[in-house]
C-alpha cells in the first residue's frame, strides 16, 4: 500500500509517498519539485509510480507557492522567480538532512527531479551537492544566466517596468552564476543526468538545453548510458507519458 504522508520540515510542507511495508527503512529517496504556478499534489504520479518501485518520494513546496502562496498574481510572481528557485534549492537540503536524521534514506541513492521552474532548480542544485547522486530535467534549463537575460528582455517588450536599478540587476546576475551549470560543467561529476524536452516548447526555451546537452557529451565518453536526452518534436510546455515513465526508470537505474 503506497501512504501519502502530509509533512512540515523547517517550515517547508512537503508530501512524502513511500510504500508502508518498507516506511521505516532505510530507502532511496527522489525529491521532485513542481513547477512554476503550480504545487506539490499536482505530482503524485510521478511519486506514485516511483513509490511502487520502493523510492521513497518528497514532493516540496515551493516559495510563493500552493500552502506558500502570497496571492501573488503571475507578473508579480515572475518577478520572484529566480528567488524562489534559489529558495528551493537551500529548502532541498534540510528535507534531505530530516530524512538522513532519522535513518529513513540511503545518501549515496538520493535523486532529485522537477519539470519547468522545478526542472532548472534541479539542474542548478547540481552545482551545490554532491549528495545529488541522479537527477531528471523534464522542460527544464541549467543556463540561469541565459534566462534571466531573456526574461528581462521579455518583461521589457511587454511594458512591464523593472522594479530593480541597473545595480541591483548585476548582483542578480552575480547571484545566479554559482548555481548556472552552463558555467560549472565540472560540478556535474559524471552523474547520470537525463533531460526531456518538448521541441515546441515555447515557456522554457528547447535550444539553450539541448546545446547544453550536447556540449556536456563529451566529458560522458567513457560512460554514454549516463546521460540521455528525449526530445519530443510534437510536444510543448507539457509533458507525455513517455516522459513521466523515463523518469521513472531512470531513477530504478541509478538508485
Amino acid at each position: 500500500m503506497i501512504v501519502v504522508e502530509k509533512m512540515n520540515i523547517a517550515d517547508i510542507p512537503l508530501l512524502h509517498i513511500v510504500d508502508h511495508s518498507i516506511k521505516d527503512k532505510k530507502t532511496p529517496l527522489v525529491m521532485y519539485i513542481h513547477g512554476f504556478m503550480s504545487a506539490k499534489e499536482h505530482n503524485l504520479h510521478y511519486a506514485y509510480y516511483l513509490a511502487e518501485k520502493g523510492i521513497r518520494v518528497v514532493l516540496p513546496e515551493a516559495l510563493y507557492h500552493g500552502e506558500r502562496s502570497n496571492e501573488y498574481n503571475k507578473k508579480e510572481l515572475s518577478l520572484r522567480f529566480w528567488k524562489i528557485v534559489v529558495n528551493e534549492i537551500e529548502e532541498i537540503n534540510t528535507i534531505k538532512e530530516h530524512f538522513e536524521k532519522h535513518d529513513l534514506i540511503d545518501n549515496q541513492r538520493i535523486g532529485l527531479a522537477g519539470h519547468s521552474m522545478g526542472g532548472i532548480t534541479a539542474l542548478g542544485a547540481l552545482t551545490q551537492y554532491d549528495w545529488i547522486k541522479a537527477a531528471v530535467s523534464l522542460m527544464g534549463c541549467p543556463n540561469y544566466t541565459t534566462l534571466l537575460k531573456s526574461q528581462l528582455l521579455d518583461l521589457q517588450k511587454n511594458g512591464v517596468e523593472l522594479p530593480l536599478s541597473a545595480t541591483e540587476i548585476d548582483e542578480q546576475f552575480s547571484l545566479l552564476e554559482p548555481f548556472d551549470l552552463s558555467l560549472h560543467q565540472e560540478k556535474l561529476q559524471n552523474r547520470p543526468l537525463l533531460f526531456w524536452h518538448g521541441e515546441r516548447d515555447d515557456v522554457v526555451p528547447f535550444a539553450p538545453a539541448y546545446q547544453f546537452y550536447q556540449d556536456i557529451i563529451p566529458m560522458y565518453e567513457k560512460t554514454p548510458e549516463r546521460l540521455k536526452f528525449f526530445v519530443d518534436p510534437l510536444a510543448d510546455h507539457k509533458v507525455s507519458r513517455e516522459g513521466v515513465l523515463a523518469l521513472v526508470e531512470w531513477f530504478v537505474r541509478y538508485l
